[in-house]
């Protein structure tokens, strides 16, 4: 298909996302745009946080990856189930009993304020990254397949791909979000089944034959079992329980939506009904990597990792699939992009500039300040967008759960030390100590081979960073009165 008609299909869909804002953010307050009034349907939380979990990245880099780690990344999504259990069990009722609107609040009652604003700009750091790594993902392949035909430059797409974001965004937040979300979600996994279908039928194969032929090729191992090696399953199965906890329940992007739901049991069954389907649609992302790896040589494509999913698509399969695959890509670049904008705002106006609790405000100022935040944001993520295209990682998955490791760590020891401790830690040495762990573990992976000998640490710097973080706080803390 060419890529003019492509393109009037995608200003389609987005004018479609744009009159769904519309009828949802009227009259539109405060509460609206941090927890959609408490008011949001479980169901449609739990089916548009699929979207926001998997984003682009899983749309694309999985099923790229499977040529060289076959199905290993598997291990890590069975990890998060447990992970999603343990937020919905022991986290969400510590955040829904306080009546929190942003979960950085109960480092603030448990640890004192520096604690929540140290929280906060940990994860404005974390969620900044990742967020805009996964929209670099998305943006450049529409870049690749579309937009190069028409000389558009790749600085003026991913500023488009942003104002369109942030139209939508601006007004309603989550309640916006959650409808949006579920949207998106839906054109997302109806473009994974459709393609799925489509390579096997092109291949000759039913679902089971598939299957069989991805077990010949070698394609569908799972299970790493060298204890030294950095994919080891062990450390997989822990990495992927403390990712789920720290980048689903210490994350504000993916609490607020579960926060505005109005019932605690609503809101668990979300988490709950949520990891057991990540575990069915990551099988089916990684089938249809090894599909992609069979079909691609007969096909003559070459490319590999992030590219060859588009690549096959455009080689292989009709154009109207090429129309449902665009149009599930940017469903899987925005709800990634979307909530983490609504709540980089939410995270920054409550806990770093404390905007509800000022009451010598109007609320029409305090809505003009969110606006400029939120903008604000949004070239942030323009400016990031703009390094990540000089990097051009050929994998970002792989770059994105390193990032995790390194900035969603200090979080976790920060939690944990507040659900376990009575201390108090000192408010200078917070800072510090989040800053330190991440240090040390930098040094570390650098120095592996010369530290470790043949042991490799993978994803499981991400628990080690949180343990140093837990341990400094430890050691700068006072203990409990009487």
């Amino acid at each position: 298909m060419r890529p003019g008609l492509l393109l009037l299909w995608v200003l389609a869909y987005l004018g479609l996302l744009l009159a769904v804002a519309a009828w949802t953010s009227r009259r539109a307050d405060d509460a609206a745009f941090y927890v959609g009034s408490r008011s949001s349907p479980w169901s449609l939380v739990a089916f548009g946080m699929i979207g926001t979990s998997l984003s682009g990245v899983t749309f694309v880099s999985v099923p790229g990856a499977v040529g060289l780690t076959q199905f290993s990344y598997l291990q890590v999504v069975i990890g998060q189930v447990l992970g999603y259990a343990v937020v919905a069990l022991v986290l969400l009722p510590q955040f829904h009993r306080r009546g929190l609107v942003s979960i950085y609040g109960y480092l603030g009652q448990r640890l004192g304020p520096a604690a929540q604003r140290t929280g906060a700009a940990i994860f404005v750091v974390s969620r900044t990254l990742g967020a805009t790594a996964r929209l670099y993902l998305v943006v450049r392949v529409l870049q690749d397949m579309i937009l190069d035909a028409y000389g558009v430059p790749f600085w003026l797409s991913a500023a488009l791909v942003l104002l369109m974001i942030l139209l939508y965004t601006l007004q309603g937040g989550v309640r916006t979000i959650v409808y949006t979300d579920t949207l998106q979600t839906g054109a997302m996994l109806i473009g994974l089944a459709v393609c799925t279908a489509l390579l096997l039928q092109h291949l000759g194969l039913s679902l089971p034959q598939g299957l069989a032929a991805l077990h010949a090729a070698g394609l569908s191992r799972i299970w790493r079992t060298d204890p030294m090696a950095a994919d080891y399953f062990g450390k997989q199965l822990v990495a992927g329980l403390f990712i789920a906890i720290a980048m689903t329940g210490l994350d504000q992007e993916m609490m607020q939506k579960s926060l505005s739901v109005r019932r605690l049991a609503g809101a668990q069954a979300n988490l709950l009904v949520l990891g057991l389907v990540m575990v069915g649609v990551v099988a089916l992302f990684l089938v249809l990597g090894g599909l992609l790896v069979l079909a691609a040589p007969a096909a003559g494509v070459h490319a590999t990792g992030d590219r060859l999913f588009p690549a096959v698509v455009l080689r292989l399969l009709p154009a109207w699939v090429q129309v449902l695959f665009v149009i599930a890509l940017v469903s899987a670049l925005l709800p990634s992009a979307d909530g983490a904008l609504t709540a980089l705002t939410a995270s920054t106006c409550i806990d770093l500039l404390h905007l509800p609790a000022r009451r010598h405000l109007t609320e029409a100022a305090r809505t003009r300040i969110r606006h400029r935040v939120h903008a604000g944001y949004a070239l942030l993520f323009m400016a990031l967008l703009l390094g990540f295209r000089a990097l051009d990682d050929p994998s970002m998955i792989g770059l994105i759960l390193k990032l995790a490791a390194y900035t969603y760590g200090p979080l976790l020891g920060l939690f944990a030390f507040a659900l376990v401790s009575r201390r108090r830690p000192r408010p200078a040495w917070v800072p510090v100590v989040v800053i330190a762990a991440p240090l040390l573990c930098w040094v570390l992976d650098a120095q592996q081979a010369r530290l470790l000998g043949p042991w490799r640490v993978g994803l499981e710097l991400l628990v080690l960073n949180g343990a140093l973080t837990a341990a400094g706080l430890r050691l700068v803390s006072r203990p409990p009165a009487g």
